[in-house]
């Protein structure tokens, strides 16, 4: 029975990240994301026996901003591609045969949308170098598997200032 899923798959997964602290300019809030991500399964030409490519083809998570009490929430922030994966960097790869262990490690552009409360132009900030999110599983898809950021993730304005940072991404996906 292979390990890898079947070339050409696409594989839906439920994302949660809880209390996931997050700088934007001066303020430090802690907020809780959730979504989803949609990737395609390709050939890794680099090693097909035991690897895959995933293509991710969708990914969006939202949060709510905490407010000030009394002001009835405080905006919210929406993360999503960037844009089509034209070139899948993410790996799935099997570690161990049996039983079975594989490690992920994503790799995602994305686009941070942050509305304030009152309306105004949203802030739009985009990833400085792509998030790598990793995750040691025992099965794929995973089912609440926890990843966990490799680096904080910078992220930028028009104008290439570091705007606001996700400095921990506890992120547990599939299966939720």
């Amino acid at each position: 029975m292979p390990l890898l899923p079947p070339i050409g798959a696409e594989i839906p997964c439920s994302m949660l990240a809880i209390n996931t602290p997050l700088q934007i300019r001066t303020s430090l809030v802690t907020v809780d994301f959730r979504g989803g991500i949609k990737q395609r399964v390709d050939v890794n030409p680099d090693d097909p026996i035991n690897s895959v490519r995933l293509r991710t083809v969708g990914f969006r998570m939202s949060a709510e901003l905490p407010g000030a009490e009394g002001e009835g929430g405080g905006g919210s922030i929406t993360i999503e591609q960037n844009d089509v994966d034209v070139d899948p960097k993410t790996l799935l790869r099997v570690t161990q045969s049996f039983p079975p262990k594989f490690e992920t490690i994503m790799v995602l552009d994305f686009a941070m949308t942050i509305q304030q409360p009152g309306g105004g132009e949203p802030l739009v900030l985009t990833t400085k170098d792509p998030a790598k999110i990793i995750g040691q599983l025992t099965q794929y898809p995973p089912r609440g598997d926890l990843y966990q950021l490799q680096n904080p993730v910078d992220l930028i304005d028009d104008d290439k200032n570091v705007v606001a940072t996700i400095q921990k991404f506890p992120v547990k996906i599939g299966g939720l």
